[in-house]
């Protein structure tokens, strides 16, 4: 590996900016599994890739990476705009639409099954949580806010 092939490797795997929002996203979908281990007392690996829940790792994620780029580009950069306007769209949509698809499939769940009472359906039901409540959104900010700003106070990371 030549001098800037290796510069360019190094670069990305201590790039907190990139590794602290994803870290905080697998982070929090792992202790939704723990938790969901804890209240239920059996294993569930299909938490690790749902969606919904409390809290939202998409919102921790986000907020996280708005969180690292302010630390690292200043409150007044371009990057630090683009990545609080990213994470407003995916607030917005964790709650807003993907809340309301989840309540459209609850209930056309529940057509289909008094519809078809007495018959075999082929099609499986539609997923009912997709979004996250009010609450699940904020506290994944808040968690995402807190943890980055720990991990960045901390470590004191090269950025």
């Amino acid at each position: 590996m030549s001098g800037p092939e290796k510069k360019a490797f190094v670069d990305l795997w201590t790039n907190y900016t990139l590794w602290l929002p994803i870290t905080m996203a697998l982070g929090v979908q792992t202790f939704k599994f723990f938790w969901e281990w804890h209240r239920a007392g059996e294993f569930d690996f299909q938490v690790l890739h749902q969606a919904g829940g409390m809290p939202s790792s998409h919102t921790a994620m986000v907020t996280s990476l708005a969180t690292a780029v302010a630390w690292r580009e200043g409150l007044g950069s371009a990057a630090f705009a683009i990545a609080v306007v990213v994470a407003l769209i995916v607030m917005y949509d964790a709650r807003g639409v993907r809340q309301e698809s989840g309540k459209q499939a609850r209930l056309l769940n529940h057509i289909v099954r008094e519809f078809f009472s007495h018959q075999t359906l082929n099609e499986g039901e539609l997923k009912e949580l997709v979004g996250h409540t009010p609450m699940e959104v904020v506290v994944g900010a808040l968690v995402g806010l807190i943890v980055t700003l720990l991990a960045l106070v901390f470590m004191r990371p090269a950025l």
